[in-house]
């Protein structure tokens, strides 16, 4: 196989995944670019998690009645399971679909929500905004349990449209008016959860999604030109079909898995980047039937995907966890784990607890002086650290190029191992004079595991290497 092939590879599994080893990217290059597009497309055709191994050695994990273990859990499902994309598809939809733990009845609620992303999250768009509706975390965060007929709260309604399927505004014209906003709450009301039972005696049970008849607004309401008795699964139905659902969808996708665009508060009076790839998901979206694994499926088979290499900052989580899955740390759920999930965290990107119902803003705002230093300090101490399983399987690789090693050779296999990255000119100069300075590169030399780990934290330590 080429060296192409290895770097196209890498670039689809950090964008589809987080990244992965290069004995990974060489088997899955032998068996094709198009092939691993659909066995990522289909996640049930790899193992699950085993959640009740996990709750053996990890039993803080069982009751879920707080913030850290839940983030612990996740991180370990990103850094080890089989199904890449449907964890890369939850993070996806958890920075889009926004509740937070800081206005969370229950932990657990979350969780279940994650699950619903997992599952619902690759098929229809029209299905994923209604479990969303019915979801009690979503349902408790954005109030919806206190709007009722007579007196609704307008905070569900509004976010729906504004921030969860169409956007404020497109073309520089508004996708909504305030009338909308209204009438869609409306059709929301009696739209709540049931109490959830308190933790004791018997420990806690999370609320349940509950449709109170009393309590809804079953007048004629009049919503984006449409005039009926609507109710919430109606307000939905005229919401899919919506050409500025198709570009909202669009543009997300695009954000996330192909290159850093605008921010969403600048989507209505700025256009896309590449309004020709938008267009392709658009008509994808309509002719699926609002599917997002057949949207995925054309943005991982285009050429202006497969031409968006190192487009994209990486998200902290991204940081994190394709850095602990390509040094072979936590593939067992072992004490540690909570300390270095906190490291997405300090990086910017509190998992579960987003700064507002908006989100987190991506690309370059994830970098600032604090954040820059708190990932090159995590990346460099891991690939630094030669006693990981996946920095030994490194130094081994090299070790059978020869019994001596160029500049380049070391520089350019330490890239290789990283994931087929790319330098700027300047930057790789630096990198070979750093190597040519350390003198003759013996692979059987005791010097030889230090001098690959010092290269690979210099590589780390780069402007390239915040970009995926």
């Amino acid at each position: 196989m080429s060296d192409q092939d290895i770097s196209l590879m890498a670039h689809l599994m950090r964008r589809a995944g987080f990244g992965a080893p290069l004995e990974e990217l060489q088997a899955r290059a032998a068996k094709g670019y198009d092939a691993t597009v659909e066995e990522l497309l289909d996640p049930e055709s790899q193992p699950p998690m085993e959640r009740d191994i996990m709750m053996r050695y990890k039993t803080d994990w069982l009751s879920q009645a707080g913030l850290e273990g839940q983030q612990e859990e996740w991180t370990f499902r990103m850094i080890n399971s089989k199904r890449p994309l449907q964890e890369k598809i939850a993070l996806f939809w958890h920075c889009v679909l926004v509740t937070g733990h800081a206005k969370c009845e229950y932990p657990r609620q979350q969780f279940l929500e994650l699950e619903m992303f997992r599952t619902t999250g690759m098929n229809s768009f029209h299905d994923l905004l209604k479990g969303l509706a019915r979801d009690p975390a979503m349902v408790f965060y954005l109030d919806n349990c206190m709007s009722h007929k007579g007196a609704i709260n307008e905070n569900w309604g509004r976010e729906l449209l504004e921030l969860f399927s169409l956007g404020v505004g497109m073309d520089g014209g508004f996708n909504y008016s305030e009338d909308d906003v209204k009438e869609a709450a409306r059709a929301f009301t009696g739209w709540t959860v049931t109490n959830s039972i308190p933790r004791y005696p018997y420990g806690k049970y999370e609320a349940k999604f509950m449709f109170d008849p009393r309590d809804h607004d079953d007048e004629e309401k009049t919503f984006l030109g449409e005039t009926g008795n609507f109710d919430g699964d109606d307000i939905i139905d005229i919401i899919v079909k919506q050409p500025a659902t198709a570009r909202f969808v669009a543009r997300h996708l695009y954000n996330f898995f192909v290159a850093d665009d605008v921010q969403v508060p600048a989507w209505k009076d700025t256009p896309p980047q590449d309004m020709a790839a938008i267009k392709e998901l658009e008509d994808e979206y309509f002719r699926s039937n609002y599917n997002i694994t057949s949207m995925l499926r054309v943005l991982f088979k285009s050429d202006w995907f497969k031409n968006a290499k190192f487009a994209k900052v990486k998200s902290p989580a991204e940081t994190v966890v394709g850095t602990l899955k390509l040094v072979g740390d936590f593939k067992f759920p072992r004490p540690g784990l909570d300390m270095m999930t906190m490291n997405i965290r300090f990086m910017g990107q509190d998992l579960l607890n987003p700064p507002t119902v908006e989100g987190w803003h991506t690309g370059r705002e994830w970098i600032d002086s604090g954040t820059l230093v708190e990932r090159i300090n995590f990346t460099a101490d891991q690939v630094g650290n030669t006693s990981h399983t996946g920095v030994k399987d490194i130094i081994s690789r090299l070790s059978s190029v020869g019994p001596v090693l160029s500049a380049e050779q070391l520089v350019d296999g330490c890239l290789e191992n990283l994931g087929a990255y790319q330098l700027a000119d300047e930057t790789r100069k630096q990198l070979l004079e750093l190597a040519a300075g350390e003198g003759e590169i013996r692979t059987d030399s005791e010097a030889f595991p230090n001098q690959v780990a010092t290269m690979l934290q210099s590589i780390v330590a780069t402007t390239e290497y915040l970009f995926a």
